[in-house]
């Protein structure tokens, strides 16, 4: 835990930091899944999950935006910016309005003035971003909104350590989050999020991550897939491999017909369920990012 502290969140001093660890049992029926006989686990619970494939140019600005903020290079060129970053993006048309909430570092800001300037600072980097990887007619970008000169620390998005939780505004894993690394309204969702969970039998966190993995999968390997959602239902105590529900959802090119690319989705389907001890493995092993 310390080393991942260290790594990730970097004004944090993991010796500043009470670490509480705790084992306990679990329910009666939920631990005997462990125990019963069989290749592959029963679902600990009944749930449904979803991925999809490809992303629309909004959701990938987002994602790409919000690394960039994040990213090595970036803290060097702007060392006042920390690592807890949300991007929120608006399309009208063809043109974007994208909200930055950013948390800056006090140790890099002597005054409310140096403060607005890193802002401007900030703003005309991500707007040169922004013109040289995408093709949106226009783009307007707002950081910090709740920001007001003349007030001071209090009219200033300012942290201790580059993350809102120093000032106790923390939101908890289930809030919207997907696999995915965004969070669309608009898209299909499932009903779990992907952290916290266990790797072997709780299909809140595996189904979401394989039905992520399927979606790519039919989109980049099947030709004439434009889109496709993949929908998977679990059934508590039923093997993790058998889903009670498996449902593709696809949209094709005008001249693809689905009997054309049914046999080849179905392959990827069954090769992933066949292989999904591998996956929940790598799941165990940290391979697999959980966004």
């Amino acid at each position: 835990a310390k080393r991942w502290l260290k790594q990730n969140l970097r004004y944090i001093e993991p010796e500043h930091v009470a670490f509480q660890n705790e084992i306990k049992p679990g329910s009666t029926a939920l631990s005997d899944i462990f125990r019963r006989p069989g290749s592959t686990l029963g679902a600990n619970d009944t749930s449904a999950a979803v991925g999809y494939a490809p992303l629309t140019k909004t959701e990938q600005t987002v994602l790409d935006l919000e690394r960039y903020i994040n990213s090595v290079a970036f803290h060097k060129q702007f060392p006042a910016s920390g690592e807890d970053v949300k991007v929120m993006a608006v399309r009208k048309g063809n043109n974007i309005v994208l909200t930055v909430a950013l948390a800056m570092v006090d140790r890099f800001v002597e005054s409310e003035k140096a403060y607005f300037r890193i802002k401007d600072e900030i703003k005309e980097n991500l707007l040169e971003k922004m013109k040289s990887n995408l093709s949106f007619d226009d783009v307007k970008l707002y950081i910090n909104t709740l920001d007001i000169r003349g007030r001071g620390v209090n009219g200033v998005y300012l942290t201790i350590a580059g993350t809102s939780a120093d000032c106790a505004d923390s939101g908890e894993v289930g809030r919207g989050n997907k696999p995915n690394g965004v969070i669309s309204m608009l898209r299909s969702g499932g009903v779990e999020a992907a952290a916290g969970k266990n790797p072997t039998s709780h299909v809140g966190k595996i189904y979401n991550l394989l039905a992520q993995k399927i979606a790519n999968r039919i989109y980049t390997e099947v030709v004439g897939v434009v889109e496709v959602d993949v929908h998977i239902v679990s059934q508590i105590g039923r093997p993790i491999n058998e889903p009670c529900i498996l449902n593709p959802k696809l949209v094709l090119d005008k001249d693809v017909e689905l009997s054309s690319v049914k046999n080849q989705v179905k392959e990827i389907l069954l090769d992933e369920f066949d292989r999904i001890n591998n996956f929940c493995r790598e799941l165990a092993r940290g391979e697999i990012p959980i966004c």
